[in-house]
């Protein structure tokens, strides 16, 4: 499944940016964007375990775009999700990156992204009787074999 459009954003926290090499040996800590409030307490988990381990933090957003409408033309205006993000990474006391990618269906487009083994960590609600869609992912995302860390949101 091919990715129609990738859009990364570097961190603008005044952190300086490291060069390719350096953050390639870096430890990174992946944070799935599901939804504000449950993507604040999963970069706040993310953030301590960053710091606590000199990594960094990717925020990935797979952005569904559904059908009839192209790829490239998202319900949510790229422009607008740029600086949604840009706001919710900034207070990040590590180094943040942004990655929106939009695509058809969420799961195989993070499969396609992240490498084998990475450390994820998704925030959601808990369901009481039922699994949530978040839980669902979580899952989904170890059967795969990623390291998982879900954070219940408050």
């Amino acid at each position: 499944m091919p990715l129609a459009i990738q859009k990364i954003l570097v961190p603008g926290t005044g952190l300086p940016v490291p060069d390719a090499e350096e953050a390639d040996r870096r430890l990174n800590i992946s944070v799935v964007f599901t939804s504000i409030e449950s993507t604040l307490a999963a970069l706040r988990e993310a953030g301590s375990l960053a710091s606590s381990l000199g990594a960094r933090v990717t925020l990935l957003v797979p952005q569904v775009v559904r059908y009839p409408l192209p790829l490239e033309t998202p319900p949510v205006s790229i422009e607008f999700s740029e600086k949604r993000f840009r706001e919710i990474v900034s207070k990040s006391p590590v180094e943040t990156s942004v990655h929106i990618y939009l695509c058809r269906d969420k799961l195989p487009t993070l499969i396609s992204v992240l490498k084998p083994g990475s450390i994820v960590v998704l925030g959601g609600r808990k369901g009481r009787w039922w699994l949530t869609s978040d839980e669902i992912l979580a899952n989904a995302l170890r059967r795969a074999g990623y390291e998982v860390i879900f954070r219940e949101a408050e």
